[in-house]
């Protein structure tokens, strides 16, 4: 078993959107959620910083599909120094406009998250 680096904790939100998803796309989800989880350093092409915000993408590739997971770090300020990472909101890429539309509602979600 490997070493557990991260917590990570889902926003219902994200559950929502995980729970719709066809088996083989929960695969892999799950393969890159256990490397977000067990590895110190997370290679660029499953987790990218967004520029000009404080918050992460995590990047799912399946066929000519492109997922996309919005995280916040919850108790560092940089991803990789994280213990906690929180799972914002999920979404199938499609243009740029939708990006900043789905960073608008991370940052709602984290708002709500923060209140609590």
């Amino acid at each position: 078993m490997d070493k557990v680096v991260r917590e990570i904790i889902y926003s219902p939100e994200y559950e929502a959107y995980y729970a719709g998803l066809d088996s083989k796309t929960k695969e892999k989800y799950d393969y890159v959620e256990h490397i977000i989880k067990t590895q110190d350093v997370v290679k660029k092409n499953y987790v990218k910083h967004l520029e000009n915000t404080e918050l992460y993408e995590a990047r799912i590739s399946l066929g000519s599909n492109e997922y996309r997971t919005i995280l916040f770090a919850v108790n560092a300020t940089s991803f990789m120094q994280a213990t906690k990472i929180l799972y914002l909101n999920s979404f199938l890429k499609k243009d740029t406009k939708q990006y900043k539309r789905e960073i608008s509602k991370a940052y709602r979600l984290l708002e709500n998250y923060m209140e609590e």
